[in-house]
């Protein structure tokens, strides 16, 4: 349980600053594709690791005694987080459903929802933290988020079998499409190995940390 407590602080660190980068990513008219690059690569992110708590950890919390209603409302904000991502993708590829927003408003919307998304995961490890585990708990959502969706599906079932079965389709289509389009999604963040990363390794991953050192 102190390994996912760990494992979600640096995820959560990685998230808010890929968020910060994205946020504040401009094209420009020599370079009008520039933000593309900051922006996706925090979608992927982003979506990756919100499906995969959905996944790997809501469950577990609601066959708690008492611990339904939090996991009920874990997943429902993890939806409305969804949506709010897919607005930022809507936005990027010139969407009409997205064409007359701004994307200040846009980014509000993404961390006023991303700020409780957080506060609700931080949540979760505390209702698991006195409960027996069979398994470790970091583990089981970094094999979760690797097989999760690379893209906001907001509108897929979320919950029980439906929403894994909703959830492995999506990601063979994302999987598709990211080979199909040369996407580069960097790995899931684990604490315990971001510490053994050397510079090489973190710019063959994609995934720069080096000012946590």
């Amino acid at each position: 349980m102190i390994t996912l407590g760990h494992d979600l602080d640096s995820i959560h660190r990685d998230l808010e600053h890929r968020l910060d980068q994205a946020s504040a990513a401009r094209p420009d008219v020599r370079h009008p594709r520039d933000h593309y690059g900051a922006i996706d690569t925090f979608l992927a992110v982003a979506s990756r690791h919100n499906a995969g708590m959905v996944d790997a950890i809501a469950p577990l919390v609601h066959r708690l005694p008492g611990g339904h209603d939090l996991a009920v409302d874990f997943v429902h904000a993890s939806r409305r987080y969804e949506e709010t991502l897919a607005q930022v993708k809507a936005k990027l590829y010139g969407s009409t459903y997205a064409v007359r927003r701004s994307w200040p408003s846009i980014w509000t919307d993404v961390r006023r929802e991303f700020d409780t998304v957080v506060d609700l995961e931080h949540q979760l490890v505390a209702a698991l933290v006195d409960e027996p585990a069979e398994e470790d708990l970091a583990t089981r959502l970094h094999h979760a988020t690797v097989k999760a969706p690379t893209r906001p599906h907001p509108f897929i079932p979320h919950r029980g079998v439906p929403g894994r079965v909703a959830r492995m389709v999506a990601r063979r289509i994302d999987q598709f499409w990211d080979s199909a389009e040369g996407r580069m999604v960097p790995e899931p963040v684990r604490h315990h190995d971001r510490e053994h990363q050397g510079k090489v390794t973190q710019y063959l991953l994609a995934d720069p940390h080096l000012s946590e050192d």
